[in-house]
């Protein structure tokens, strides 16, 4: 079946970025101009994707609100003749494309907020896009991913190459080499220690999973923090299904975290149209400092 659905799961606290997000969500954050939930669901409609779900929380208003038609705003600009900028507000969201909007009420973790858009996808396979990991590539990754999918059918889960050391940050998978770049999930672990890694590649915020997925996060226990893990529901996913480890390509920024997100505005900043020219003379005068 074609992909035409995706679930963004935005109803974190973003509290690494206080006090930016104490007011804001952390996924209206701007890599220079565009923030970074808008970089997920341009990466989403790309790869054919029609509808966006968005799975949030308290506080996270604005998003519904980006998404959104500003007729003021819009009118304001039409009035000043500021053409270029009413274009930009008027493509956020490309005709055909609609957005959903559910509650995650409380933070029981990454796969119960997946969970909650249960009764929007329905019985179809999706998209999974964690706005967090910003992932610079062409074609972009869920493209990729769809593509992939497409031919070899199953389920997919972007992955990179990590640093041992870092393992615990990420689910870490088991894998038999299947073709270039693709793997054959055998075995999924969430945050193992270095030792214990059963390799070094990690999963990262891209993923296309069956319908069944929502089954298996229903019936999961709960870990750590009373959390669902949706790591969890993916090692059940498997014991049915073909799953698959996908090392894209294309350059990550982990935006979750302050040095991930400022070298992510750094590498944007050097090729956006308007300032990069400018702003690659600037750090070049400045020795690379700023």
């Amino acid at each position: 079946m074609k992909i035409t659905k995706a679930v963004f799961p935005v109803a974190g606290l973003g509290s690494r970025f206080l006090p930016a997000t104490k007011a804001s969500p952390k996924e209206m954050l701007p890599i220079v101009d565009k923030p970074l939930i808008q970089h997920a669901a341009e990466e989403a409609i790309a790869a054919g994707i029609t509808e966006l779900i968005f799975v949030t929380g308290r506080g996270k208003r604005a998003i519904e609100d980006h998404f959104d038609k500003a007729y003021e705003l819009e009118a304001e600009l039409e009035a000043r003749n500021k053409d270029k900028l009413l274009e930009q507000v008027r493509d956020i969201l490309p005709a055909g494309v609609s957005c959903v909007y559910v509650r995650q009420a409380e933070a029981l973790g990454l796969g119960h907020a997946v969970l909650c858009a249960r009764q929007l996808v329905n019985d179809e396979p999706f998209a999974i896009l964690l706005a967090d990991d910003l992932i610079d590539a062409e074609p972009q990754v869920m493209r990729q991913m769809v593509d992939l999918q497409a031919r070899i059918g199953g389920s997919v889960l972007g992955v990179q190459n990590v640093a041992r050391e870092e393992t615990s940050q990420y689910g870490i998978v088991r894998s038999e080499p299947h073709s270039q770049g693709v793997h054959r999930v055998t075995g999924i672990v969430e945050k193992p220690k270095p030792a214990d890694a059963p390799s070094t590649l990690g999963v990262v915020g891209r993923y296309i999973l069956q319908p069944r997925i929502f089954h298996h996060l229903a019936n999961v226990k709960p870990g750590a923090g009373g959390e669902i893990q949706l790591t969890d529901g993916i090692a059940a996913l498997m014991a049915e299904s073909d799953l698959w480890a996908y090392e894209f390509s294309g350059t990550r920024y982990d935006c979750g975290s302050k040095l991930g997100y400022v070298k992510a505005t750094i590498a944007y900043a050097y090729k956006h149209p308007e300032i990069g020219s400018e702003f690659t003379r600037f750090m070049s005068e400045n020795n690379g400092r700023g």
